[in-house]
């Protein structure tokens, strides 16, 4: 396969390192596709690991990057930070048919559809745990040292790589993640249409349900908000508890009066999951 070319369409100097946006056109989902990484200063003599990180429904590359505030801590520990869009896009590529936000173009789930007309683009997990790292690992200065993590639709989006690919990833975290998307009606809807109405496919991409059967059992590190709006009815992180102390994996779930779902939450904490990441990264 001929590796794709990485076009660059943004470039800041950034805490001594520097934070790049790059083009390139996807085989797996069929269509162009743009990534942010931040690049940390010791990346300018040598291969460094990275952090992948999914952002959730509506966002794309941009919004950690310019939000969260972890390139300070990152470039001093050496870390790059990775952060794909989190869907497929373009004029030919299939949408919500109503027009909402909760489903197609800013929605792709970080699964692999099986069903049309979304099968031929939406395939973001495929692109997120293999295309994407197979070519930054040639074409940047980033080795295949990798851990993940996301927010709401990507903090399920990371548990579920890291689940689904024991091996992959040094380290895994979310922030607020949607812990058991066969209940929660953003993953109900996604599923249905992503994946057709037969609930045992469902379950290959669930994180509550992919923990009995895990190969690997990687600690997990979740925050989240007690005063997010989406805590009870979308997230449900009792459900992910419940799952893990099922079969004694190990969860540190950190719940935090007053904050919400909002990048505020994210930034507050960023710190603590760049040094868990990093402590698994940077290990002998």
């Amino acid at each position: 396969m001929t590796t794709a070319v990485l076009e660059e369409v943004a470039a800041s100097r950034c805490f001594g390192g520097w934070q790049r946006r790059y083009r390139h056109s996807s085989a797996t989902l069929r269509c162009a596709m743009v990534f942010s990484v931040y690049l940390p200063p010791q990346a300018e003599s040598g291969r460094v690991p990275a952090l992948y990180w999914l952002s959730g429904l509506t966002c794309s590359d941009e919004n950690f990057m310019h939000k969260a505030g972890a390139q300070h801590l990152a470039a001093e520990l050496g870390v790059a930070i990775v952060a794909p869009d989190t869907s497929p896009r373009g004029a030919h590529v299939p949408g919500d048919p109503e027009g909402a936000w909760d489903f197609g173009h800013g929605a792709g789930f970080y699964l692999d559809a099986t069903q049309q007309p979304w099968a031929e683009n939406y395939r973001m997990h495929d692109y997120v745990v293999r295309e994407l790292p197979a070519l930054i690992e040639a074409q940047l200065p980033i080795d295949s040292r990798r851990a993940i993590s996301g927010h709401s639709m990507g903090g399920h989006g990371a548990l579920v790589c890291a689940l689904r690919n024991p091996g992959r990833y040094r380290a895994v975290s979310a922030f607020a993640p949607i812990s058991h998307a066969i209940d929660s009606p953003w993953g109900q809807k996604a599923f249905a249409r992503y994946l057709g109405e037969g609930r045992s496919a469902w379950k290959e991409w669930d994180a509550c349900e992919l923990i009995a059967s895990a190969g690997e059992r990687l600690p997990l590190l979740v925050d989240q908000g007690e005063a997010d709006g989406f805590l009870l009815a979308q997230l449900q992180p009792e459900k992910l508890r419940q799952a893990c102390a099922a079969v004694g994996h190990p969860l540190r779930l950190r719940v935090h009066p007053a904050y919400d779902h909002s990048y505020y939450f994210i930034a507050s904490f960023i710190d603590d999951h760049l040094r868990h990441h990093a402590a698994a990264l940077l290990a002998p």
